[in-house]
């Protein structure tokens, strides 16, 4: 891609202020988009989805890479920041201008083709509900790049017994094998945030629970993390007895945040 066909992101964006309602904070190092793509590895012929392009940072990186873009966007600001990109790319860019919570990520998978993957810098304030609505289909994609705040991207990847870990925890790495990229300071964004930012990769696990599992799984984690310091005799009743925790190698006495994802799968085999 010849950067010279294309405004600086940082003029793109003194002509769109961000919205705060929308949670934007737009990436405008050109350098750190390209290191976000690179992380997906090769693109070249595969299908990327991107969550809120705003100027079309991270976009142009990834039409960069050879990818095949699938933008959704709510705000129709962004329009005339990324026709130029339309223009010269074609149809490898499509855009839907919708709002993400809304739309069936199912839907937007190629049929018979390679697995697309989603890379995208999430808006802040529908991250957590982005992420649970898309995982129990990460199996469906080669894998996902993305970024979230620091203190979220710590959550996904804790381990039992710390102070990160807990039903978010979980429920992610049911899924999916998560993997600490970089960090972002907020000088790269426009506003800057006032936190740090992670982007991470989630690959599908090998044999990912089934529907049935996993939404089990949401059940049981929605119970015992309501009182993390409880015990899970006392939380997990009438689910499960003292003697049927035992007889599943877990102390009635634990805590929630003491279990591992394979105990908590354990659990919800019963249930």
């Amino acid at each position: 891609m010849d950067d010279a066909l294309f405004p600086p992101l940082r003029e793109e964006v003194k002509a769109l202020s961000a919205d705060k309602t929308l949670g934007q904070h737009f990436l405008v190092d050109e350098g750190l988009c390209a290191r976000i793509a690179a992380c997906a590895g090769t693109l070249s012929g595969k299908t990327v989805i991107e969550i809120g392009p705003g100027p079309g940072g991270l976009t142009r990186a990834l039409l960069a890479r050879g990818a095949s873009v699938c933008a959704i966007e709510k705000d129709l600001r962004c329009a005339a920041a990324l026709a130029p990109l339309q223009t010269i790319y074609g149809n490898r860019l499509q855009i839907h201008w919708k709002d993400a919570l809304s739309v069936d990520i199912t839907t937007l998978i190629p049929s018979e083709m390679p697995k697309p993957l989603i890379v995208a810098n999430l808006p802040y304030n529908i991250a957590n509900p982005l992420f649970l609505q898309w995982l129990p289909h990460l199996v469906r994609f080669e894998k996902w790049i993305l970024m979230f705040q620091k203190e979220v991207a710590d959550r996904l990847c804790a381990v039992p017994c710390t102070k990160d870990y807990g039903r978010l925890s979980v429920l992610a790495q049911s899924q999916a094998s998560i993997r600490k990229e970089f960090f972002l300071p907020p000088g790269a964004f426009v506003p800057p945030p006032q936190v740090y930012s992670t982007v991470i990769c989630c690959t599908p696990q090998e044999k990912p629970p089934s529907l049935a599992l996993y939404s089990s799984l949401e059940r049981l984690t929605q119970r015992a993390f309501a009182m993390r310091r409880k015990m899970l005799k006392n939380t997990l009743r009438p689910l499960f007895s003292e003697q049927e925790l035992s007889a599943l190698g877990i102390a009635p006495q634990s805590r929630a945040e003491t279990l591992t994802v394979s105990q908590f799968l354990s659990l919800a085999k019963k249930k």
